[in-house]
Formats: structure tokens, C-alpha cells, sequence
């Protein structure tokens, strides 16, 4: 079963279980996804798994980057409903790594890359990013490419 068919059935659960910010949220990400699909269709292109998660991907980013401000302003009501809505478009994501997975990931990259330190940062992310891309909070990465360069 395809994602947009997957998304479909959440719906219908949701309709019947009368849970208004799930619904919401799906038809959201089911908008999202559309809208990438039509856009891929206009450059000749059929949608693609790695496109569907970086739609999810996406859409995970602006919560978190909403719960982050809503929490500054103590807004602690919308902190909660991103938050859930976060929770929700992380079902459909692949599995994310752990900060050691990660890490390991890093640290061989940068061993294979043969970066020395701060200055070669830019050297190793786009690599790393590549390898890590929808397996993990791109923030994450970032955190962990730079203490790993800076003890390197």
C-alpha cells in the first residue's frame, strides 16, 4: 500500500473516530503531498518514495520550528497541538536515527572525507546529509558534524 493510500485510511479512521486535529493534520500532509506530485508532473517526473519524504520531512520541520517559537512566546496550548501533530506526521516518516547512529555515521564520513577540523565542515555535510537524508533531524546532523569536527 502506497503512502497517499495509507493517508487515505488514517482519514476514514479519523472521520469515524470524530478526531478533529488528526484529520486535520492528514489532510494537510495528503495537500502536501499532492501539491509535490502535481509539480513533478509538470516536469515530467512521477512522484518517488525519496519525494514523499521529503514532503513529510518538510512539513515535521515546521512543526518543530513552531513548537520551538510557541514555547518562547508560552504558548504552551499550541506547543501541545504541534506537538501532536508532530507525533502524527512522524508515523508516516522512515524510522529516525539515534544521536549515537548518527555519530557513527559522522565520524566515519569524516574519517573517509579526511577532514581535520572546523574548517572542513562544509566538506563533510553535504555528504553526510546525503547519506542521512529523511533518517534523521537535519539540526541534528548539523549539532553532531560540528562537535565531531571541532574535537577532530
Amino acid at each position: 500500500m502506497g503512502l497517499k493510500e495509507h493517508i487515505a485510511d488514517q482519514m476514514k479512521a479519523a472521520m469515524k473516530g470524530r478526531d478533529q486535529l488528526r484529520l486535520e493534520t492528514l489532510r494537510t500532509i495528503r495537500a502536501a503531498l499532492m501539491e509535490k506530485e502535481i509539480e513533478r508532473r509538470g516536469a515530467g517526473a512521477a512522484m518517488t518514495t525519496e519525494d514523499e519524504t521529503q514532503v513529510l520531512t518538510g512539513a515535521a520541520k515546521k512543526r518543530r520550528e513552531s513548537i520551538e517559537m510557541f514555547r518562547l512566546g508560552g504558548r504552551t496550548d499550541l506547543v501541545e497541538q504541534e506537538t501532536r501533530e508532530l507525533s502524527i506526521i512522524q508515523e508516516f516518516l522512515p524510522k529516525q536515527m539515534t544521536p549515537d547512529e548518527i555519530m557513527a555515521v559522522v565520524s566515519a564520513i569524516i574519517r573517509d572525507t579526511g577532514a581535520a577540523g572546523p574548517a572542513d565542515f562544509g566538506k563533510v555535510m553535504p555528504v553526510v546529509m546525503k547519506q542521512l537524508k529523511g533518517k534523521a533531524d537535519g539540526k541534528l546532523v548539523q549539532e553532531t558534524v560540528k562537535k565531531a569536527l571541532g574535537a577532530a
